[in-house]
């Protein structure tokens, strides 16, 4: 029972550090950065979305 928890642990310690270099490293960092921006940006047709 002890092998297969640490099987499990493996495994799941493993996706979450696979997910975390593809989410850091893989991704495009314009669309986050482009995304970061869009508070920033004018509203230029006067409506105010309250």
């Amino acid at each position: 029972m002890g092998i297969v928890r640490g099987l499990i642990t493996l495994a799941l310690m493993s996706a979450f550090i696979g997910l975390a270099v593809w989410l850091f490293l893989v991704r495009d960092r314009k669309d986050f950065d482009d995304a970061a921006h869009i508070p920033l940006e004018d509203n230029s047709d006067g409506e105010h979305n309250e």
